[in-house]
């Protein structure tokens, strides 16, 4: 829209070559439900499982992997009364490179599974103490038993990016000519910077030409989604993201970030009902017990607050002046703070909900008097909620210490972490 001189987005033109490898379909594979559920502290019921596969289902997520059928029996009904739902989406379930964990997820009844392990030789060494050939053969041995039993199979490799090239491609070659279907990617700690995914994704696609690629990034240093979005701009179809960006350590990719990118930073459309975004957020918020970020973009509190006058005369006048979102889009809308900072338009504006009109003299009184106010607060009542927040993040975590010790003592354990004598 650069003719009316209102909107110029450069990432749309061709010359800044953003858009050029964005594969035709991208396909969203939600790991909120597995990853997700790794975050410290998070643990979803079968009955909330159920309830957010149905969601990530309907908001127009292509897969969900909804965990690990092998852990427990009631991980393994949970995941087996997602399968038998009848979503649209593909249902999956993740497994080592271990036979049981396999058939796990076929009585579990499944449409896929990933199987998963170690890329990278730091892994291979002091994970797994297995030789490359041996995770090579151990790889194809049960991509072929998934294949025979009628599973679809995501070949995903740990650590991808921090193993040596040559190896990742043998790995992976051998485990597409065992039957995989797709290959996974992983940036399991977080390390790579876009540049570096474009150039390793790159050299990937071109050595594994016949397979789709997927990709799965941890947000270690912050750079989760713009890794994902490197990895997509380089012909990745599918990415890993959680909702709200939950999972191991400082969590995955950011589910809404990567999608309303790909919408209005690429003009590429995803599919997904982007008005159904923030309510997603939100029960992902109470079911984990883990806050939005204040600041977080698109859903986070503060995405469509303004305080400054500067801002809030300028949005007033054009929305797209100080919002490259309208809120109207995610089925949120804008607030004007009142404090420090604020101008005579927002006062004027707040005035105007209940028909009241008054002259200049009397905005900048109104305006002077807020800011007195508000410099005047007292910060005691920030410091109570951050130690409250503090405390209450410590319990969500995990069980206490106490807690800890006394399921040690009731199963005879002394405090030399012994069985007690008696």
């Amino acid at each position: 829209m650069a003719d009316d001189g209102v909107e110029l987005v450069h990432n749309h033109l061709p010359a800044s070559g953003a858009t050029a490898g964005l594969p035709e379909k991208i396909i969203f594979w939600d790991e909120t439900l597995r990853d997700g559920e790794q975050t410290p502290g998070v643990s979803f019921s079968a009955a909330e499982k159920l309830q957010l596969a149905k969601l990530l289902d309907d908001i127009g997520i292509g897969i969900i992997d909804v965990g690990l059928p092998v852990v427990s029996e009631g991980e393994f009904a949970s995941v087996r009364a997602i399968a038998r739902e009848g979503l649209g989406c593909t249902v999956l379930g993740a497994a080592r490179t271990i036979l049981k964990d396999i058939q796990a997820c076929v009585d579990a009844e499944v449409d896929e599974t990933s199987i998963f392990v170690a890329c990278s030789d730091l892994h291979l060494k002091y994970k797994l103490k297995k030789t490359r050939q041996e995770v090579i053969d151990l790889s194809v041995e049960c991509v072929q038993y998934a294949k025979e039993h009628g599973l679809a199979v995501s070949f995903v490799t740990e650590d991808t990016v921090r193993a040596d090239i040559d190896y990742a491609v043998a790995l992976n070659t051998a485990a597409i000519e065992a039957g995989a279907d797709r290959i996974v990617l992983c940036d399991t700690v977080g390390v790579m910077v876009p540049a570096a995914v474009r150039w390793w994704v790159g050299t990937m696609r071109a050595r594994l030409p016949k397979v789709q690629l997927s990709w799965h990034g941890h947000n270690d240093f912050g750079m989760g989604v713009a890794n994902t979005l490197a990895a997509l701009e380089s012909g990745v179809e599918i990415p890993h993201t959680t909702i709200n960006g939950i999972g191991e350590r400082s969590g995955n990719a950011v589910f809404d970030e990567v999608v309303m990118a790909l919408e209005l930073l690429y003009d590429k459309r995803t599919g997904i009902k982007v008005d159904r975004l923030y309510g997603l957020s939100r029960l992902v918020e109470d079911l984990t017990g883990i806050p939005l970020a204040i600041q977080k973009p698109i859903v986070g509190y503060n995405a469509f607050s303004h305080e400054s006058g500067i801002h809030t005369d300028g949005i007033l006048k054009h929305t797209l002046t100080y919002e490259p979102i309208d809120p109207k889009i995610l089925g949120r809308e804008r607030s004007f703070i009142f404090g420090k900072h604020t101008g005579t338009a927002a006062i004027a504006a707040k005035l105007s909900e209940r028909g009241v009109q008054v002259d200049k003299p009397v905005l900048l009184r109104l305006a002077e008097e807020i800011k007195v106010l508000a410099e005047g607060k007292e910060k005691e009542r920030h410091r109570e909620w951050i130690s409250q927040y503090r405390h209450h993040e410590a319990l969500r975590r995990g069980i206490s210490d106490d807690e800890f010790w006394s399921i040690a003592t009731r199963l005879g354990l002394g405090g030399s972490g012994l069985p007690a004598h008696h």
